[in-house]
């Protein structure tokens, strides 16, 4: 069975009780969840609210003590890097990597920001060797899948779309994720939540078909 890294991003909750102030990525990383445990029930899920637990942002002697070999690392030099060590091994044993996260401001929140600048780090998840020309980065993680589970108060942030330069949040995402060894990469998202119209519900509707055939895609392969 594979292992699922469930990661949702939003500062909004998920609760089944109120369902009218939920956060629309939640739930759809919920539903996502739901579906696949239907077909494979013994399937191992790790999940991070990162609303609850933020990662710290990197620091000046975050970087040191990254860029240190780790045999020559300092114990104050260990416990900096504790919480990236911890972060990185939930991926590392990732077969998929199921992240939800709104639009803020036309880019990612600023928790998942931090965790990415936690897990992406040199001779951990990446190597670095000039000798590789201009593309000196390489990812030392492969065989990923990440399921994008997004939700935007606007819309048209699809390639071609009318705000397509404005979308810094699955772009960045796609770009990153190579870091982390994802070889394959969906998105689906729900669009047009300021408006609350016949459009925004048609979006979460298509959101929720959408997620249904990937789980089943997915799902039929194991």
């Amino acid at each position: 069975m594979p292992t699922i890294l469930q990661i949702d991003a939003s500062v909004r909750a998920f609760s089944t009780t109120k369902p009218s102030r939920n956060s629309l990525s939640k739930s759809l990383s919920n539903g996502f969840k739901e579906q696949w445990l239907a077909k494979l029930p013994n399937t191992k899920f790790i999940y991070r609210d990162l609303s609850k637990t933020p990662p710290d942002f990197i620091s000046e002697d975050w970087v040191s003590a990254a860029f240190t070999p780790e045999s020559q690392r300092t114990e104050d030099q260990k416990a900096q890097l504790l919480q990236s060590d911890t972060l990185i091994d939930e991926v590392i044993v990732a077969d998929i990597i199921l992240l939800s996260t709104p639009m803020y401001n036309y880019g990612m929140p600023a928790v998942l920001k931090a965790w990415f600048d936690q897990v992406i780090r040199i001779n951990k998840t990446f190597s670095f060797d000039l000798n590789r020309g201009d593309f000196p980065l390489k990812p030392s993680l492969s065989g990923k899948t990440m399921v994008l589970l997004t939700s935007c108060g606007e819309f048209g942030f699809e390639i071609g779309g009318m705000r397509e330069n404005m979308n810094h949040l699955g772009p960045h995402i796609k770009v990153t994720s190579h870091y982390l060894g994802v070889e394959t990469f969906f998105e689906i998202g729900s669009e047009y939540q300021e408006f609350g119209d016949e459009r925004h519900a048609k979006s979460i509707q298509k959101a929720e078909s959408d997620i249904a055939k990937l789980v089943e895609q997915l799902t039929s392969r194991l």
